[in-house]
């Protein structure tokens, strides 16, 4: 049996699949050349993150393929019931990431309500020369306790974000279809834990009341947030995507930001991947990150060692 983890696997995912009897192959193949490597190969299973496509081509003309997995939650970037209907597995790994994006939130949000952002970019350019000026530009910091946080979609990701908010003394809202309550138990390190219980609430309310806004959906079709969403949202207030490019409208986004509406956004997703729009990585009040979610080694051990466990037991 053979694994191609095109866009790479952590070394325990790897330990585990060839204690199994299981080759791993981590060259990465280019979109274009993937059909004739896995035929030349015969490789059995596929694993990919956001940046390799699975789609019908390779469905179709890869006949040796019985498993495509996906390390991380969204699989947009495969035709996955098309798969299921010609009979391949199809995995991901929903639940290994939330802690890892969940903290990725909370640090642009940290940065977001000191300017770190800003400052980082300007410091290294001016603070030798502009040190009291740079200090004046800073100085309107604002604290996250006491503050309101509005989540967007309430699974995983979203529930790991309300973890972090109750720690830092933030009151959580959500809005979800889906969920029309839940519990969450925040846990400490000597085992004591505190458990709070929450309802979901219109988008509408949750835009007018929130401070912060934190999205945690997957691709939609249309904007979750555009300019009449924005609208809504309290003056000065902030927004995180850490989910999926497209769900925001970047031009609304930018257009807000420069009227001063919203005070900061932070995008660790874009709707033009991997290239973004310049207008976006340019401005001044946007907190970027390069699609970085999961990428920490906990979350890339977790992701492998999960993958590994379930492609064992469909081998199986």
């Amino acid at each position: 049996m053979k694994v191609l983890a095109n866009d790479g696997i952590s070394q325990s995912g790897i330990n585990a699949l060839e204690a199994a009897g299981i080759e791993v192959i981590t060259t990465k193949v280019a979109q274009e050349q993937l059909v004739n490597y896995i035929n030349e190969h015969k490789i059995d299973v596929i694993l990919v993150r956001s940046a390799t496509q699975v789609r019908k081509d390779i469905i179709d003309h890869c006949p040796s393929i019985k498993i495509i997995g996906r390390g991380g939650v969204g699989m947009d970037n495969i035709d996955v019931a098309y798969a299921r209907e010609k009979g391949l597995h199809v995995i991901n790994t929903p639940a290994a990431s939330s802690a890892s994006v969940a903290e990725l939130v909370f640090a642009h949000l940290f940065g977001g309500v000191r300017f770190l952002f800003d400052s980082n970019r300007n410091m290294p350019l001016d603070g030798d020369t502009q040190f009291d000026v740079l200090k004046k530009n800073y100085a309107k910091g604002k604290e996250l306790r006491g503050k309101t946080i509005g989540i967007i979609g309430f699974g995983r990701i979203g529930r790991e974000v309300t973890k972090i908010a109750l720690g830092c003394g933030m009151k959580v809202i959500y809005s979800d279809s889906f969920v029309e309550s839940a519990e969450i138990s925040l846990p400490f390190y000597d085992g004591q834990k505190v458990n709070f219980s929450l309802k979901t609430q219109s988008l509408d309310s949750l835009l007018a009341e929130s401070d912060f806004i934190s999205l945690h959906v997957p691709k939609q079709k249309g904007y979750i947030i555009g300019a009449t969403e924005i609208s809504k949202m309290k003056n000065g207030a902030a927004i995180v995507n850490a989910a999926r490019g497209g769900v925001i409208d970047e031009v609304a986004l930018v257009e807000a930001l420069e009227s001063k509406k919203l005070a900061f956004a932070a995008l660790d997703v874009f709707e033009n991947e991997p290239t973004p729009a310049i207008k976006v990585l340019m401005n001044s009040s946007i907190s970027l990150s390069p699609h970085i979610g999961a990428a920490t080694l906990e979350a890339q051990d977790r992701i492998g060692e999960e993958l590994a466990s379930q492609i064992i037991a469909i081998l199986k």
